[in-house]
């Protein structure tokens, strides 16, 4: 989820007064090398975060080489940020200086318009996201791969103190990608059954949502490779592979509801066909190329197929929130700094069980 709002001329990266340090894509290269940048002093209504944490989406993979053709350089990655708060603006209620905050996705948003009245900031067409977007004073914004970063009160959440901060701060993207379609379309009520399409970044962290919520819940795999993982560690009821036609035919008609995380091309007829009447696929994962929708399957048994773009910030506060209640943290692999282009390389391959967290308070230091 990052994205250029506009295609104006920003600011130089240095006109802001605050000087930061970070880690910064310069090309299509995709390599990330040292940057020093600024950033806005902190406003009235402003949360300044030392950052300590910072999870790797695959996003920042597409947008440091530019994958989606919209990476404007240089680009500063991510938005699954946790850290401690060292300064607050006078209008600032939800804070103090020392406690934990959280960002993720979005900085802003136009806070007028009906998806904003809704707590639906999300979807707001003048949404600001955290990285590679125009800000309200026409800079481009920085991520979390950096040592600070200054955001209005509202897009900051409060952070548990029982939540691990490195492997939660991965719920900040992944965990409110999947949470937000199972509670918008009913997919959180105890005993309805839900497929997890893909065991990766986001589908490891639907299995445990569901289970939390109290649901059956079955992965959904192309091998059986990680089936002993999603059962026995993650806590999933079953596993189906769904390169194996006997079973799929086996498994047709019995899902609620599927959250689809895969974000290569792929065949979503067989899918289709797992879920009961008016059963719904949610797509919370961005193929790299379009599917092919076929609709008489949709037709004849009502189902629905929607797509979800992470969640409103009252929505990610309660998912966090939520998450600390049931203990629900991502399996992380926690680098340091100077591993992080070697991290990138094994999250193309798919290396990693299941998310990269970077150690930014203890290990990126100004050269």
């Amino acid at each position: 989820m990052a994205g250029v709002k506009n295609s104006s001329k920003a600011l130089s990266e240095e006109v802001q007064p605050r000087k930061a340090f970070g880690l910064a894509a310069k090309d299509s290269s995709g390599v990330l090398s040292p940057f020093t940048f600024s950033r806005r002093n902190n406003g009235d209504d402003d949360v300044t975060v030392k950052v300590l944490y910072c999870g790797i989406c695959h996003s920042d993979l597409h947008i440091i080489k530019n994958e989606w053709k919209i990476t404007t350089y240089p680009v500063v990655p991510g938005h699954e940020i946790v850290g401690i708060v060292t300064e607050i603006g006078p209008n600032v209620q939800k804070f103090k200086v020392g406690d934990k905050a959280g960002i993720g996705c979005m900085v802003g948003s136009c806070h007028s318009c009906e998806a904003c009245d809704n707590n639906l900031e999300n979807y707001c067409s003048k949404m600001i996201l955290t990285y590679n977007s125009i800000d309200v004073d026409g800079t481009i914004t920085y991520g979390g791969y950096s040592d600070m970063i200054v955001v209005n009160e509202h897009f900051v959440v409060k952070f548990p103190e029982k939540l691990a901060m490195d492997k939660a701060a991965p719920l900040l993207c992944a965990g409110i990608t999947v949470y937000s379609p199972m509670k918008t379309f009913s997919l959180d009520e105890p005993a309805k059954h839900l497929g997890v399409v893909g065991l990766g970044g986001l589908g490891h962290v639907a299995v445990k949502f569901g289970k939390a919520f109290g649901m059956k819940v079955t992965v959904i795999s192309t091998s059986s490779k990680k089936k002993e993982e999603a059962i026995k560690t993650l806590g999933a009821d079953d596993f189906l592979v769904s390169s194996d036609p006997q079973l799929m035919q086996t498994a047709m008609g019995t899902m609620d509801g599927i959250i689809n995380t895969v974000s290569a091309k792929h065949d979503v007829l067989p899918l289709i066909f797992l879920l009961k009447t008016h059963g719904k696929m949610i797509m919370v994962g961005v193929p790299n190329a379009p599917l092919e929708l076929p609709v008489f399957p949709l037709i004849m048994r009502g189902k629905i197929l929607a797509g979800s773009s992470i969640g409103g910030m009252k929505q990610t506060q309660e998912m966090i929130d939520f998450a600390a209640k049931h203990n629900i943290t991502a399996d992380i692999e926690l680098i340091k700094a100077d591993y992080v282009n070697d991290a990138m390389e094994r999250l193309a391959k798919a290396d990693v069980r299941y998310r990269f967290v970077i150690d930014v308070g203890n290990t990126l230091t100004a050269a």
